[in-house]
């Protein structure tokens, strides 16, 4: 647990100067904001562990059997992810970041917390984690439908997306690490075209067409997949997740779950709408973007790939995690 906890403060140190390197009043905000929570959360889980080893004599993370310490880090760690009701951090942060620096925090700054959660995974309270999981996903949905910044749409979206990955590690932890790893690649996928296409809020998606209608094209079509519809990639983990909860008798669950993703699917199908008008009043049909110089990214369109295409492959996938 000790190692743990200084590599998760490493973590977290090592971030903070990459958010402040825009020498903004936001970005400077975003930073402190961030540091506070993590600091807390990461002084939570050395607390927690300080406990077990009270209790039971040992560190070591797979045997963290005293409940208290369990629960204290379970809760630690969901404020280190942002996850519903710790979550209101999480959206800020995003926003006072650059895009590539929200791609950072939503994706590489997960899998620590995440990693120690599956080695928790036997002595987790399986009725808080699902529950959480499952007030992670209808918050993430709800707060998003009131969002015109696409950083704060993201930002929901990954609550939303986290909340099914808690629910998938309490099934069955081989879908939980399909899930995040086809997570972390769509996410990173969107994140590098609205860098691209410098797309800031949903006003600004109507006219990235004049920098590449390919790239808007496929846009709309990893939103989709984000939402989950089939036959993207994004459509794999729901359906599986789905079908482990069926098998346990968890169907009232399964139902809320899918119920709580409707409100995101609205707002990623706003988001692809928005994507296709061209005409005023809603959008401009400026036929040059003058403001910005595009550099295009050379790992988008293997990306872009993966985060649309790996349904055909869902048993392959599947089977080999």
């Amino acid at each position: 647990w000790l190692l743990a906890w200084i590599s998760l403060e490493l973590n977290t140190l090592s971030i903070l100067p990459i958010m402040m390197k825009q020498h903004h009043p936001r970005a400077t905000e975003a930073t402190t904001k961030y540091f506070i929570i993590q600091a807390a959360a990461a002084a939570n889980i050395l607390l927690a562990s300080t406990i077990n080893a009270w209790q039971t004599g040992h560190w070591s993370i797979l045997h963290t059997n005293s409940t208290i310490a369990t629960a204290l880090a379970t809760s630690a760690l969901m404020l280190k992810l942002g996850l519903a009701p710790a979550h209101l951090w999480y959206p800020e942060v995003m926003q006072g970041t650059t895009l590539y620096t929200a791609m950072l925090i939503s994706t590489w700054q997960k899998i620590a917390p995440l990693t120690l959660l599956y080695l928790m995974h036997n002595n987790l309270n399986p009725t808080m984690v699902l529950l959480l999981g499952l007030i992670s996903t209808a918050t993430g949905g709800w707060a998003g439908l009131n969002q015109t910044q696409t950083r704060k749409i993201m930002a929901f979206s990954s609550i939303a997306h986290m909340g099914w990955l808690l629910t998938a590690l309490m099934c069955n932890q081989n879908l939980a690490t399909l899930t995040m790893l086809l997570y972390l690649s769509t996410t990173t996928a969107i994140f590098t075209t609205l860098a691209t296409t410098t797309t800031k809020t949903i006003m600004d998606i109507g006219t990235t067409w004049t920098t590449s209608p390919a790239m808007l094209t496929m846009t709309l079509i990893m939103l989709m997949s984000l939402a989950g519809l089939p036959p993207l990639t994004g459509f794999m983990p729901k359906w599986l997740i789905i079908k482990n909860l069926t098998i346990t008798s968890l169907t009232p669950l399964s139902m809320a779950l899918l119920i709580t993703s409707l409100p995101s699917l609205y707002f990623y199908t706003r988001l692809a709408y928005t994507t296709t008008l061209t005409t005023p009043p809603t959008t401009t049909s400026e036929k040059l973007k003058w403001r910005f110089n595009t550099k295009f990214n050379t790992t988008t369109p293997p990306l872009i790939t993966i985060a649309c295409l790996l349904l055909p492959t869902t048993p392959t996938l599947y089977n080999s995690t």
